[in-house]
Formats: structure tokens, sequence, C-alpha cells
């Protein structure tokens, strides 16, 4: 089940910025481990829901995740073989909007080096650099 949001109030939306760093979601808040974006991007809802799995299917569902992210911006696609003009295309898939310094994903309740091979793995999925963090400072 990919992830999406329930309704939205306009089914369209403008592309925007993704200028700056993240502030609000750059720490640790739930985890242990966490997984760090180093660039900015759009990460759409089949990168997060692969990175998710590739974590899962390492940790062997122990331990517990957090996904920082929630992809709710509308991205549209023109048909193919379609003259230019002829208006916006319409809605194809749900991107997150990450910024530099977001935490993209945290885990707890597993071992260090367990999380940090299970990160390695589900950054792979990613479009992004990522860097691994931790609580103790330890990478």
């Amino acid at each position: 089940m990919a992830l999406m949001p329930k309704r939205v109030k306009f089914r369209k939306q403008q592309r925007g910025r993704r200028k700056g760093k993240s502030y609000s979601a750059s720490t640790l808040n739930f985890g242990e481990f966490g997984l760090k974006a180093m660039e900015s991007a759009w990460l759409t809802d089949k990168q997060i829901e692969a990175a998710r799995v590739a974590l899962m299917r390492h940790t062997g569902r122990a331990g517990k995740l957090w996904i920082r992210m929630f992809p709710d911006k509308p991205y549209t696609k023109q048909a193919a073989e379609t003259r230019m003009g002829k208006g916006k295309g319409s809605p194809a898939g749900w991107a997150a909007v990450v910024r530099k310094g977001r935490v993209l994903f945290e885990l707890e309740g597993i071992p260090h080096d367990m999380a940090k091979e299970a990160f390695r793995l589900s950054a792979h999925k990613l479009s992004i650099k990522t860097k691994f963090v931790s609580r103790g400072g330890q990478s």
C-alpha cells in the first residue's frame, strides 16, 4: 500500500522551491539511530516504501521504526507524445519535500552495527546522499 494523503484540498500543486536547510526535524527525537538527508530533493512514495522494506528486511522486524517524512505533494506528468501547451498534466504520484539536514528514518531497539548496515541498505533506495546518525555521537 503506497503512502499518500487520504484527502487533499487541491489536486495539483505548484513545484515550489527546495532551497535552505531543515531546522525542525534535524535531530533525533524518537529513536537511538537515524538516517539524515545531506541534500534537498523530492522523495517519492515508492522510494520511501522501498527504503522501509529494505530496513525491515535487514532488521528482521526487530526494534521500532519511525518514518519522519510524508509524501503529501502531488506531482504531475504530461501524457507521452503530447505536443507543447495544452496545460498541466494529470497527477502521477506523491512526493515528500525533503530539505538538507532532515532526519528521514529513526530506529531503536537494535544493535549499533545492525542499524548502520540496515540504513546503508535503505540509503541505496533513495535518490539523495544521506548520513548515519546516532544519539551517542558515534557514526
